[in-house]
């Protein structure tokens, strides 16, 4: 790699604070995602963020579904209060003019721990193509071979000089080869695997329409962003892309692959959806696969999905890999049936950028109950803009964002309980800086690139350490500065001992004001009797929504009967009772193997386990019918019986397995004895009056069919017999006439 490669610093104008709002957009524009090198020139670049043909507005959605937004129950439940209350920030004004003592920071000193060697590497041989003589350098993008439309729309978005992955990732790729790419976070890896297709595609039949390029992506909004920046990418060239991911319509989605789009950009589910359920729509003539935030997509909650899209994908074809923190996992490479990958790190010294200044905010064990007032101290006075704070748990989101709008913060949250268009709204609204904080879940960890992000608050404490990199990785992009700061409680030692390795003498530990803390702890407990009343509005209000949408489908169904019925039945790769399993399965070994170095064998096991019960399915897919309804009729037994046991407290827990084990031993012994003669079946006499008669039709004739068996039985029985009788005594007069 070239070490001459310095990302250009912002300009002057770029940090004034008292621009106008359409300055700030333009500069934005300006800069772009792809991490190409802004071009230092007067005119207006475009930008590659364009949500607007993807989404409704939110007010459009609300004023749809009868609904109203949490800002506007925030407001109301101020307005009751301030009704009541009429000065009630009087304290507050009090408390900050007595508030004079600053927060500090400081260097970290590490406590004295053992080191623990248990997360050490084993070598293993090498599965990737030897990349020697890869060139990580390139003065201009016409050095790459480019066609004059990608040339141009790389100047449209004001990308000068291609970024080192980039420079090694195109040639290669435009040759044909397997990748597996990985550089620091914000260094332009979207545009290192979108550039080279788009140049092969170029040449393609034109006259034979396909789907030659699949992009995956583990979150949506991530996908709404690669879709973006292709199209922004492609603007000069016949190149169409599509977008396929959950939460937006499924009919303008089959629409849309019907009439073969060259390039689909997808997330998995909803891809494998469309390829069991959608007519037309399949992946035989597809070129080029690629997989971004590679390493996410392999892990337990996608590699299913993964691996059969890999499955109904051409043999020949080229596939892409590509991440911040790729790691060298042989086994689930080979099972990509990558031939011969490249392995491209294009800054393999380390995967931290320079212009981040990380910090850890200790919680003791007593003072946990006090983190959200802590957090509400550092967002009040030191970071109070362009500010993206992760916590743990979708509900965590959602109370911290009742919190800030009581508190008079404006921020805006993002999680999986929010529909499509609200989510790509929270986005928009924190683009363009009508909004000064974005509380969210890792949903916004991987891939999205935000301008302008100066601060990344870790309010929940990741999971591990490749978390923590993506996580972080939202801001100091493209040579900017950022702060990344961590709230780590005594539970989260050995993540900090990671984050103190990787940062080495540049962590720094910050301590919040206590005075500032108290007072915000006194202001969240007068503000809990608010967010309860904020939360029981919700919940009437998705009450009154669920009435409605029950008796809106009752009215379809009533009206639409014969149309509903007669379309074809969808069927689901995997179902929801499948995907509760699996989540349940891969948050009980995070959580089990938790910072110890076991998370790669407790997740392998899992997805060994996976991978057998899929081959069961495959196996059962070739079976004959009957066979095949057989084992579903017992299945579907099996899964009856365990219910019931389930259901009976008394009786001890019992696995499928053995419940199915002791039921066909039971059902052997008892043909055994029924064969021996030892069990007579005997058949149910009928009642002579009719009215007595308490049976179901089912149940008399299953009765009749068993009474008919055990008759053909006991006739073979009495005939086995019978010969076996006529035998000896025709031995006892053979050994008679000897003697």
């Amino acid at each position: 790699m070239a070490l001459s490669f310095v990302f250009e610093p912002p300009s002057d104008e770029e940090n004034e604070l008292s621009e106008t709002e359409d300055q700030i957009d333009e500069e934005e524009e300006e800069e772009g995602e792809g991490g190409g090198k802004p071009k230092p020139s007067k005119s207006q670049s475009q930008s590659p963020w364009d949500f607007a043909a993807f989404s409704e507005s939110v007010a459009e959605e609300h004023a749809r579904r009868s609904t109203t937004s949490v800002d506007f129950k925030i407001s109301k439940v101020l307005q009751r209060q301030s009704t009541t209350d009429p000065n009630p920030a009087e304290e507050d004004e009090d408390s900050d003019s007595s508030e004079s003592e600053p927060d500090r920071q400081e260097d970290y000193r590490p406590e004295a721990e053992e080191d623990d060697d248990s997360n050490a590497v084993v070598n293993s041989k090498s599965f990737f193509s030897p990349s020697d003589g890869t060139s990580f350098h390139a003065n201009s993008f016409m050095e790459l071979n480019l066609s004059r439309p990608l040339l141009r729309a790389c100047e449209a978005l004001g990308y000068a000089k291609p970024t080192p992955i980039q420079a090694a990732c195109i040639p290669l790729a435009l040759s044909g080869r397997d990748i597996c790419g990985s550089a620091i976070t914000g260094s332009g890896k979207t545009a290192a695997f979108a550039l080279p297709t788009l140049e092969r595609l170029l040449f393609r039949p034109k006259r034979m329409p396909a789907i030659r390029v699949l992009i995956l992506t583990p979150t949506r909004e991530l996908a709404v962003q690669v879709n973006s920046m292709i199209e922004k990418l492609a603007q000069f060239t016949d190149i169409r892309c599509c977008l396929i991911v959950g939460g937006l319509s499924t009919k303008v989605q089959e629409a849309a692959l019907r009439s073969m789009p060259d390039i689909v950009v997808a997330t998995p589910g909803r891809m494998i959806d469309h390829l069991r359920n959608s007519m037309s729509v399949d992946l035989e003539d597809l070129a080029v696969l690629i997989l971004d935030e590679a390493d996410r997509l392999l892990e337990l909650g996608f590699s299913a999905e993964i691996h059969e899209l890999v499955r109904l994908c051409s043999k020949r074809r080229q596939t892409m890999l590509f991440s911040a923190t790729m790691t060298e996992e042989v086994d689930e490479l080979v099972k990509l049936s990558l031939n011969k990958p490249l392995r491209l790190s294009a800054d393999p010294s380390t995967k931290r950028p320079a212009t981040l200044t990380e910090e850890v905010v200790r919680i003791r064990r007593m003072r946990e109950v006090n983190q959200e007032a802590v957090l509400l101290a550092l967002c009040s006075k030191t970071f109070t803009s362009k500010v993206i704070i992760f916590s743990g748990t979708k509900q965590a989101a959602h109370r911290l964002k009742i919190l800030f709008g009581l508190a008079g913060l404006k921020a805006a949250e993002l999680h999986g309980n929010l529909t499509q268009v609200q989510r790509l709204d929270a986005l928009e609204l924190f683009r363009k800086q009508r909004v000064d904080f974005l509380i969210a879940t890792d949903v916004a960890a991987r891939g999205l690139d935000i301008i302008g992000v100066e601060t990344v608050i870790n309010y929940a404490c990741p999971r591990d350490l490749t978390s923590y990199v993506h996580r972080v990785g939202r801001t100091a992009r493209a040579g900017r500065e950022g702060y990344a700061v961590t709230f780590v409680t005594d539970n989260d030692r050995s993540l900090l001992k990671a984050i103190a390795k990787r940062a080495g003498s540049k962590l720094k530990s910050r301590i919040v004001a206590e005075q500032s803390i108290t007072k915000w702890s006194r202001v969240i407990e007068q503000m809990e009797d608010q967010v309860a009343a904020v939360l029981q509005d919700e919940i009437e209000e998705r009450a009154l929504r669920k009435a409605e949408m029950e008796a809106t489908k009752a009215e379809n169904l009533i009206a639409h009967r014969d149309e509903i019925f007669s379309r074809p039945k969808r069927t689901w790769f995997v179902t929801e009772k499948e995907k509760q399993l699996t989540a349940k399965a891969a948050k009980s070994f995070s959580d089990k193997g938790k910072f110890s170095g076991n998370e790669v064998t407790s997740a392998q096991q899992a997805e060994d386990l996976k991978m057998k019960e899929k081959r069961k399915r495959e196996r059962e897919k070739n079976l004959p019918r009957k066979k095949r309804r057989k084992l579903e009729a017992a299945r579907e037994m099996l899964e009856f019986e365990s219910e019931k046991l389930e259901d009976s407290s008394d009786k001890k827990e019992m696995s499928l397995v053995d419940l199915a084990y002791r039921r066909a031993k039971a059902v052997k012994a008892k043909k055994k004895a029924v064969d021996a003669g030892k069990i007579v079946m005997k058949v149910a006499k009928k009642s002579k009056h009719s009215s007595q008669r308490t049976q179901s039709r089912t149940e008399e004739m299953q009765e009749l069919f068993e009474g008919d068996m055990t008759d053909k039985k006991q006739k073979r029985n009495v005939s086995g017999t019978g010969m076996k009788k006529s035998k000896s005594s025709f031995k006892s007069k053979s050994r008679y006439k000897r003697k």
